[in-house]
């Protein structure tokens, strides 16, 4: 049974720490991170129990500028994220999960249009920082939203937008019913003022006020939205800006006071917070991320509803400055693995069995192009997915796609297929990687494989012949 509506937040949260205190540490080494864990078994499609009733809920969850191995459960030796190890034992946990691009606004644009960034001139921005009428999602174009809302799903969206400024662009114009949240890159966790020394926390279209914990407050609005009586299945899309800069954990006032009077008195840089931080602050961030995620995951089972809804967890690109990434190397703004490689879990009680790793290659419009199949819903014949569904490799136990995976910057290029990755970064020399064997990029086999640096490097320009233009 739901908690009644005068329940408390602390109520909530000590029901969390409950569940979490009974659940066993899923700390793994970066060995079994990238190999799968001792309770891990390799992927196989199997349908346990009873066939769901009816469409599932989906809940699609985007940390920010969470590095590949900042969770317990891919690696981290310090930072410790029980809800979310959590979810990975009771789903699918993928090796191989990439975002679309390496900063945040084109990876939104690929999740929220199942296509490359590049096929929209908003998606060029990398990333959007400024209000303009061209640098946005165009409201006329399907989205994930528009698509499932199409199908009589209920739509919402709470938290980081980034994909356009008003008086253009926002989500309730776009497929989304309702949005809680902010529409620039970044914002102060307290006072809710961006980069641009703006107020930047809106109700619909309409700037509200909140000075509590930016984290806390979109978990507690996505909970109350999971609490509700649904008669339709939902979507949710609940994109947290944790732990993106600034660093401030929580009870961090004095730091956000601070920094709040740098950006009103017109220190642009401010929310960079270069002169910021620390690891153990980093530490605090995540791991009330992992609270604030295990909160939602505490409404959909407390409401009966975690069964039949489908739970995609992700980072929208690598970490940045105090991100654990090993043994990748790069990070958030570069292709090199740290910059574009994310940790990425899939759990579905009702079609998915527990206590799986998958090593297959997948990337943020995949999810898109999977969840409108599983939703029942079509993609708009107008505009193709790029993505490939997941659906008969995680449902029907067909084989995996087999694509390359591509990814480019304004100086980057980069493209996956199968073990192999081509990359060329700032330098303008061309590399080959064995992912396989070579995670960590510096066993460059370019030389001794020159026909296939020379396929892989046809197969990226085929793709950017395709895309618009960088201005």
């Amino acid at each position: 049974m739901a908690p009644s509506d005068g329940q408390t937040r602390r109520q909530i949260i000590g029901g969390i720490a409950g569940v979490a205190g009974a659940v066993a540490a899923s700390a793994l080494t970066p060995e079994q991170a990238l190999a799968g864990g001792p309770d891990e078994r390799p992927f196989r499609a199997d349908t346990p129990g009873q066939r769901p009733t009816g469409r599932p809920n989906v809940l699609v969850i985007l940390g920010d500028d969470l590095g590949w191995a900042d969770l317990s459960s891919y690696g981290s030796p310090d930072i410790r994220t029980p809800h979310l190890d959590r979810l990975a034992r009771d789903g699918v946990r993928f090796t191989n999960g990439y975002s679309a691009a390496a900063v945040c606004s084109p990876t939104r644009f690929a999740l929220y249009t199942g296509r490359y960034p590049g096929r929209l001139p908003g998606g060029l921005s990398e990333p959007i920082a400024r209000a303009h009428e061209l640098e946005g999602l165009p409201p006329a174009h399907p989205t994930l939203a528009s698509l499932l809302k199409g199908a009589g799903y209920t739509t919402a969206m709470y938290g980081k937008w980034h994909c356009g400024f008003l008086p253009w662009f926002s989500p309730l114009r776009s497929g989304w019913d309702e949005f809680f949240g902010n529409f620039s890159g970044g914002l102060d966790y307290y006072s809710k003022v961006s980069h641009l020394g703006q107020h930047d926390l809106y109700e619909g279209e309409v700037p509200v006020e909140s000075l509590d914990y930016y984290t806390d407050t979109v978990a507690d609005r996505a909970a109350a939205f999971v609490r509700r009586a649904h008669r339709r299945p939902w979507l949710l899309n609940l994109n947290f800006t944790s732990p993106h800069w600034p660093w401030e954990a929580p009870g961090d006032r004095a730091v956000s006071a601070e920094l709040t009077a740098r950006l009103r008195a017109g220190e642009s840089g401010a929310l960079f917070h270069r002169d910021g931080g620390s690891l153990d602050t980093y530490r605090k961030m995540v791991e009330n991320l992992d609270r604030a995620v295990g909160q939602v995951l505490t409404a959909l089972r407390q409401t009966g509803q975690e069964r039949d809804t489908v739970v995609v967890f992700a980072s929208d690109n690598g970490g940045e400055r105090f991100s654990h990434q090993w043994p990748l190397t790069g990070g958030k703004g570069g292709l090199e693995e740290g910059g574009i490689r994310v940790p990425t879990i899939l759990r579905w009680p009702a079609r998915v069995r527990p206590g799986q790793v998958s090593h297959e290659p997948v990337v943020t419009q995949d999810w898109t192009a999977t969840l409108v199949e599983i939703a029942g819903a079509r993609p708009d014949p107008g505009h193709p997915f790029d993505g490939a569904s997941l659906a008969g490799y995680l449902l029907r136990g067909e084989p995996a796609p087999e694509r390359a995976l591509f990814w480019r910057t304004k100086g980057n290029r980069a493209l996956r297929l199968g073990r192999w990755k081509y990359f060329r970064g700032t330098g303008g020399s061309d590399t080959l990687y064995d992912l396989v064997a070579d995670p960590r990029e510096q066993a460059n086999r370019a030389r001794q494989q020159p026909d296939l640096v020379g396929a892989l490097r046809s197969r990226w320009e085929a793709i950017d012949a395709t895309l618009l233009r960088y201005p």
